[in-house]
């Protein structure tokens, strides 16, 4: 895999950690059968568990050891920014548990330590975790809250420790509700207490940061604001602080690479309605080609000057900000931000909605955007064409292993054009590896793929001009009647949602079981999401869209956004399938309108054979036969051509022997 230069790490200046308010002060269960889960973590399956006993006792005295002691400790999974992927610098939940998939909650107290995760990672992370630690699957009936969990152990008026910079404002105003409901408090400490036990922790990553211009964005970043600021004035807000890295990078038109496989920096934001206000290490400003994008160094126009302030010096500004407003202005903040900083922001003064417009704006692509993000796919349809012809020649010889045919699918996409990094870790697993939704291969786990087993591909890449995530589900021997039989109700679901017209406003949580149904006429589920937002040479999930029964928050789905379709089955200890394509929204033309309501639907933007031997043709209808077929010729067609051009024959061949009509 091609990675971007590396650079010496620079000292992580520490956030000063002070809320507003009061601070305290420092002085293995069995496999569900039939599971499933999403695909991003990054398992280390197989590895023995690690080793927590004295760790956890370093943890408790330094709990016992506070001014004010606390009963318990919540180490959740994110950073300052609320992420969902981390530097090494802030797996914290990773460090006391020795779990590391994207998603959990670690709570210690001074008899327990309990981890909550849900569905995608039970397997998992009862095979991380040692006998310390209890696992709390989410989902389950039997399995109580994080706040249940805590009033059931606790003794009467506990206090309830938690770095108020990790958690976010809504997480933090229920959890709070709760305790405070039993006689306990939740409490914010004023350092990170898993930092004080942690000796080796690594130091936050700077790396050179990425211009992208006009050509890729198809936005400049001061319209960008300009916009911005339009919809403050809709919300009479004076200040917009903005804390998602990804929405950051979006809004400056700059790219970086300090958390792996998401093109992203550390920074805050705040944009005022005469001036704007960059939080990031100053080493990032020493470059001249950033300087001269963000106009450092000559007179910019009022209201564009950029103030560069420290990375750490966010809060101290914030409340600088807030001890000059007038009555009537107000500060707009995501409820997803940190507890810490919603706190600084005086209840008067706070305008909190679930998202902040530059979130929703990034999810809506402009044309520029959309034809990177196709060219992006079409170059990654290549690679993956390249991939599967030369795993069905080696495959049948028994000499490629799952960590061999994820080096190789990483090998044939850095030879594409502007391929910069993968968009996540490649699960690439065969047999009842498959059926471990966030399987990684490790060196303990690599599994030889053969011709008796399915192989279950689940890769990305980022290129300059888009951010691609596709799944395919391969056969390369002849699969079982049942194997069959699973993947087509599979496709079925991919079909009937990729085919998919709704109406205008829809929010996609109500499209999730169109791809749920076939497998529910037969007594069969997945238990992840269907789809995720996929950002524009950013990070591969991105909000506010998605597609899943688990949220309710999601924003409607409209023309511009860009979501995965992904239906799967697990059937533990044996195989997995899962079938992934990245989707468009666009108008659609329908012979009514219901209210004057306009219609949506979906345009492919992945284009890579599904796998005709997998498929059982008599369980399909004509109408799904002709979208596999008229899909198929899609791929022939655009892919086909891009092969012919690139002189990659034996690769087109294999793409005109898989995209042949079925009956």
């Amino acid at each position: 895999m091609c990675r971007r230069e590396e650079t010496q790490t620079c000292a992580e200046p520490a956030l000063s950690r002070w809320p507003a308010g009061d601070v305290i002060t420092n002085g293995g269960p069995q496999p569900v059968k039939k599971s499933g889960g999403e695909k991003e973590s990054e398992s280390g399956n197989g590895m023995s568990p690690k080793v927590t006993t004295e760790l956890l006792k370093q943890l408790r005295q330094v709990m016992k050891n506070m001014t004010e002691p606390i009963q318990a400790l919540i180490v959740p999974s994110g950073d300052n920014h609320q992420s969902e992927y981390i530097a090494p610098c802030d797996c914290r939940r990773e460090f006391v548990s020795g779990f590391d998939g994207s998603a959990g909650t670690a709570i210690v107290t001074e008899e327990h330590a309990a981890m909550w995760t849900d569905g995608r990672y039970f397997l998992q992370a009862a095979q991380q975790m040692d006998k310390n630690w209890t696992l709390m699957k989410l989902g389950l009936k039997t399995t109580l809250s994080q706040e249940d969990w805590l009033i059931k152990v606790l003794p009467e008026r506990s206090k309830v420790g938690v770095d108020p910079f990790v958690i976010a404002a809504d997480q933090w105003k229920n959890l709070s509700k709760a305790l405070r409901g039993a006689g306990h408090s939740l409490v914010p400490v004023k350092e990170n207490l898993v930092d004080l036990v942690w000796k080796d922790q690594p130091s936050r990553p700077c790396k050179p940061l990425m211009v992208m211009d006009l050509s890729y964005t198809g936005m400049s970043w001061q319209d960008k604001i300009v916009e911005q600021r339009a919809k403050m004035a809709e919300k009479n807000a004076s200040w917009l602080l903005i804390t998602a890295l990804d929405e950051v990078a979006w809004l400056f038109n700059l790219r970086g690479s300090e958390i792996e496989y998401n093109p992203v920096f550390f920074a805050f934001t705040i944009i005022g309605l005469n001036s704007i206000s960059l939080f990031i290490n100053e080493m990032h400003m020493k470059d001249p080609v950033v300087r001269r994008h963000l106009q450092l160094d000559c007179d910019t126009p009022p209201g564009f000057k950029v103030h560069v302030h420290p990375y750490e010096s966010i809060l101290t500004e914030v409340q600088t900000i807030c001890s000059n407003l007038t009555s009537k202005e107000k500060v707009w903040i995501s409820s997803k931000a940190s507890h810490a900083l919603s706190e600084a922001i005086p209840k008067m003064h706070r305008l909190q909605t679930v998202y902040t417009p530059i979130c929703i704006a990034k999810a809506l692509k402009n044309a520029t955007e959309i034809e990177g993000m196709r060219q992006a796919h079409i170059k990654d349809a290549v690679a993956l064409c390249e991939l599967f012809t030369w795993l069905e020649k080696e495959v049948p010889k028994g000499n490629v292993t799952e960590l061999d045919a994820s080096d190789k699918a990483a090998e044939f996409r850095s030879q594409q054009e502007k391929f910069v990094d993968l968009s996540f870790s490649t699960i690439s697993s065969t047999g009842p590896n498959s059926a471990i939704i966030h399987y990684r291969p490790t060196p303990a786990t690599n599994r030889t793929l053969s011709v008796n087993e399915i192989y279950l591909l689940d890769s990305g890449a980022q290129y300059r001009d888009g951010t691609t995530d596709v799944t395919r589900t391969m056969h390369f021997g002849t699969p079982t009647e049942y194997e069959k039989e699973c993947f087509t109700y599979v496709l079925k679901g991919h079909i009937c949602l990729g085919s998919a017209v709704f109406p205008s406003g829809t929010k996609g949580h109500l499209l999730d079981s169109f791809a749920r149904a076939s497998l529910w006429d037969h007594g069969l589920d997945y238990l992840h999401g269907t789809g995720h937002g996929v950002g524009h040479f950013l990070n591969v999930h991105e909000g506010p869209c998605s597609i899943s029964y688990k949220t309710f928050a999601d924003e409607p789905l409209e023309a511009g956004m860009i979501l995965s379709d992904e239906p799967g089955f697990y059937e533990d200890g044996s195989f997995g399938i899962r079938i992934e394509s990245i989707m468009l929204v666009v108008p659609a033309q329908t012979k009514y309108r219901f209210l004057n309501r306009e219609s949506l639907s979906f345009e492919a933007l992945t284009l890579l054979p599904i796998q005709a031997k997998m498929i059982n043709v008599e369980l399909l209808t004509q109408k799904e036969r002709d979208w596999i077929n008229l899909y198929h010729r899609s791929c022939r067609e655009v892919i086909g051509a891009e092969l012919k051009k690139q002189g990659k024959l034996e690769p087109l061949q294999w793409l005109i022997k898989e995209t042949q009509p079925i009956g």
